[in-house]
C-alpha cells in the first residue's frame, strides 16, 4: 500500500549493535583481562548543561532546514518519528518550492524545562518540556536520545500537550527521575504493549484508552469519513516499536508513567466507479508515486504521549495527552 520504504529510518548504527560492542569492551591488567560492564552503571542520562546544549542545537538545526527546505541540515539532530515525519515534510517543500521556505517563520522554544533520568545503559535519553512560538499555548515535549558518548544527541518525539496537563515526575533528593522499562508490568499496559494495544483500539474500540480527542473522537470522525457518497475511505493501523521506534517512559509521581511511543498509519480513499478522488493538495501531490486515478494511499507516521497509570489506580485507562502526526508517502493508482 506504499512505496515499500516505510518510515525513514535513523542515520545511525542498531542499538542493539552499540550496546553489543560496548559490552565486550576489556580493560587490560596485569592478571589479565577483566570486563568492563560501563553499561551497567547508574548514572543521570545527561547534565542539564547538556540537555540545554542539546536543545539549542536542535532548534538551530531544525530553524536552518526549515528555512532551506533541506531535510540533510537537520538529519544529525533528529530520529525515530520525528525524524520519519519531518524529512517527509522537507522533502514536500523542497519539491513545491525549490528556494526554500517562502514562509519561514525561526521557531523558539524558551521556558525549557528538563527531565532527565538516572539509568543504566543506552540509550539514554530526556525530555525537553517547552513553550514555543508556535502551536498555541500547548507545551511542546521533546524526548532526545543517543546511543553512545561520541554521538549527537537527536530528537526522536515530539508532541504538544495543553496547559497543565504535563504529570508531576517522580525525582530522587538530587532531582534525577526514573526512566520506566520497556517491559514493566506495574501499569494498566506496559509501555511495550502501547502502540499495538492502541493501534487495536483504533480498528476494534475498548476500554484500555480514556475517550478523548486522539480515542473515541479520532474514531467516530474516521467512521464518518469512510461512508461518504462515491468514496470508501479504509484504514489500517500498525505499531512501530523497534529500534529509534521504541516506547519511552518516565515514572510520574503517583506511580504510573508517561510513555512516548510510535505507530504508523494508512488511509487509502476509493472512488466509485464514474468518480474520482478528491485532489489532494501540493504537499501530498509532491510525496506521490504513481498516478492518482481510481485511488491514493497515504502513509502516516503518528507519535504519541500518554498517561499510564499505574495498575489497580482509578479507572485504570490509558489517557492520549497529545499527538502529533506527518504524512511520510503517497501511493495513486
Amino acid at each position: 500500500m506504499s512505496r515499500n520504504r516505510g518510515p525513514r529510518r535513523p542515520r545511525r548504527l542498531d542499538r542493539s549493535a552499540l550496546i553489543a560492542a560496548s559490552a565486550t569492551a576489556l580493560s587490560l591488567t596485569a592478571s589479565g583481562c577483566v570486563v568492563v560492564h560501563g553499561e551497567r552503571e547508574v548514572l543521570p542520562s545527561a547534565t542539564r548543561a547538556e540537555a540545554a546544549k542539546a536543545l539549542q542545537r536542535f532548534t538551530a538545526a531544525y530553524n536552518a532546514a526549515d528555512k532551506a527546505y533541506d531535510p540533510s541540515l537537520d538529519a544529525d539532530h533528529t530520529t525515530g518519528a520525528l525524524a520519519a515525519i519531518d524529512s517527509a515534510r522537507l522533502e514536500a517543500g523542497r519539491t513545491n518550492n525549490p528556494d526554500g521556505n517562502p514562509s519561514h517563520s525561526p521557531l523558539k522554544l524558551t521556558d525549557a524545562k528538563f527531565t532527565i533520568p538516572k539509568k543504566a545503559g543506552w540509550p539514554r535519553w530526556f525530555v525537553a518540556d517547552t513553550k514555543a512560538n508556535k502551536g498555541g499555548d500547548a507545551r511542546w515535549l521533546l524526548v532526545f536520545t543517543r546511543d553512545g558518548l561520541e554521538e549527537t544527541w537527536q530528537a526522536a518525539y515530539l508532541t504538544l500537550v495543553a496547559p497543565g496537563k504535563v504529570p508531576e515526575f517522580k525525582t530522587d533528593r538530587d532531582g534525577w527521575a526514573e526512566a520506566v522499562p520497556a517491559n514493566s508490568t506495574g501499569l494498566a499496559v506496559a509501555p511495550a504493549d502501547l502502540s499495538k494495544d492502541y493501534t487495536t483500539y483504533l480498528k476494534d474500540g475498548g476500554k484500555t484508552f480514556a475517550d478523548g480527542a486522539h480515542t473515541s473522537s479520532w474514531r467516530e470522525l474516521r467512521e464518518k469519513r469512510s461512508t461518504r457518497p462515491g468514496l470508501v475511505t479504509q484504514y489500517i493501523d500498525e505499531p512501530l516499536t523497534d529500534g529509534d521506534y521504541a516506547p519511552l517512559a518516565l515514572r510520574t509521581e503517583d506511580g504510573g508513567a508517561l510513555v512516548f511511543f510510535t505507530t504508523r498509519h494508512f488511509e487509502k480513499q476509493t472512488a466509485a466507479r464514474g468518480a474520482s478522488v478528491p485532489t489532494p493538495n501540493k504537499d501530498v501531490l509532491a510525496l506521490t508515486d504513481g498516478e492518482i486515478k481510481q485511488s491514493l494511499t497515504m502513509e502516516f507516521v503518528s507519535n504519541e504521549i500518554a498517561l499510564d497509570p499505574a495498575e489497580g489506580s482509578g479507572d485504570g485507562q490509558v489517557s492520549i495527552l497529545g499527538r502529533v502526526q506527518g504524512l511520510t508517502s503517497a501511493q495513486g493508482e
